[in-house]
């Protein structure tokens, strides 16, 4: 098993604290190590072209396309997402047997999906740099599609072209069940993506505090914070940053539902990546279970003290930021820095753990 280096994970780095998961170079030998490890006589150029070339599109060196502006969907979270897939490809080709593994094509293949499959978010040079990405969210996997579809036969994977579609794994534009393919395989790379996609970005250190700075600003911008009924009468999805997080532990038993249910459970090969843990289910429920802690303290947005990295699209900094840094600083006056304290010093945690309830009631009943 992976061992991490120092005793606290750092904000910037991976569910194992072995991995900069802000630095192409870093995410791209690990997933590379793994690939080898794997496929030992397979060349791992294809894979480093792949993190290279989808590193100059969000930084703005590709001349097709304009930098990352999505606070939440930019480059750290692409390199997480393909660390994961990587991993728990890994843990399901080491329980295959008979030869029913994925193989080195179809491996490079989830690579590439992990990737891309945000890259619906980029602005066209020559047709969008005036629009904002966080507008196409509602129809960014089919951007993402065509783009990978775009990328594949250069790649020398030109007969997986039509297989691009499963991306839509990743989203909500197209049911599951209506995303046909050719072959149980391809069901299978899009359930491991998938869901890569799920635990890299709840597993996240800085997860929470990215969820009130940056993803409800991409909702906003979006048009998804509000919606019209059938009536035409508008419904708040999400009227603030702090709703957001507060609703964040809803989210995540719908996303688990969905890794159980509509993606096979695959998650659970990262057991056999990691030798028996799943790094990353851990990360998310301390995410969660934080979460419920802070609502059940009156949703006290200032506990959420950490400072996420600094990425392309990152520095295009929200005005809930700001926000957050204020009430991070006074509740820092009011009962010291919660830097300094020991993990013992919350032990509310542990008893949350082992007595779930529903803690959005505590928020409302506090107020």
């Amino acid at each position: 098993m992976e061992n991490n280096s120092t005793q606290f994970r750092r904000n910037n780095f991976d569910v194992a604290n072995i991995v900069n998961v802000t630095d192409p170079a870093s995410v791209s030998d690990a997933v590379e190590c793994i690939f080898h490890d794997l496929y030992h006589n397979a060349s791992n150029n294809l894979l480093r072209n792949a993190v290279s070339d989808i590193t100059r599109m969000y930084r703005g060196e590709h001349p097709d396309f304009a930098a990352c502006d999505t606070g939440y969907h930019d480059l750290q979270h692409i390199l997480d997402v393909t660390l994961a897939c990587a991993r728990l490809m890994d843990g399901y080709e080491r329980k295959q047997s008979n030869g029913k593994g994925l193989g080195e094509e179809l491996f490079a293949f989830g690579i590439l999906m992990a990737l891309f499959h945000d890259s619906g978010y980029l602005r066209k040079r020559d047709s969008e740099v005036h629009r904002q990405g966080a507008e196409f969210t509602l129809i960014h996997v089919a951007r993402s599609e065509d783009r990978l579809k775009n990328y594949l036969p250069g790649a020398g994977l030109s007969a997986l072209s039509e297989a691009a579609k499963v991306v839509h794994y990743t989203g909500y534009e197209i049911p599951i069940d209506r995303i046909h393919v050719s072959s149980p395989v391809y069901r299978t790379i899009g359930n491991l993506v998938a869901s890569a996609d799920i635990l890299a970005q709840m597993s996240d250190r800085c997860y929470l505090e990215k969820c009130y700075d940056r993803l409800y600003t991409e909702f906003v911008l979006a048009g998804i914070a509000k919606k019209r009924d059938g009536s035409g009468n508008e419904q708040v999805i999400f009227s603030s940053p702090q709703d957001l997080v507060i609703k964040t532990p809803e989210f995540y038993r719908g996303a688990k539902k969905r890794m159980d249910e509509a993606l096979d459970g695959v998650y659970h090969y990262a057991e056999k990546h990691f030798s028996g843990q799943n790094l990353y289910l851990e990360a998310v429920e301390k995410n969660i279970l934080f979460a419920e802690y802070m609502i059940a303290h009156n949703a006290d947005i200032g506990m959420l003290q950490r400072t996420p990295p600094r990425t392309p699209g990152s520095d295009l900094e929200s005005p809930a930021t700001a926000n957050r840094r204020e009430l991070v600083k006074n509740r820092r006056k009011r009962h010291g820095d919660r830097r300094k304290n020991q993990p013992q010093r919350y032990p509310e945690l542990l008893e949350r753990r082992l007595n779930p309830v529903d803690r959005r009631q505590d928020a409302v009943s506090k107020k």
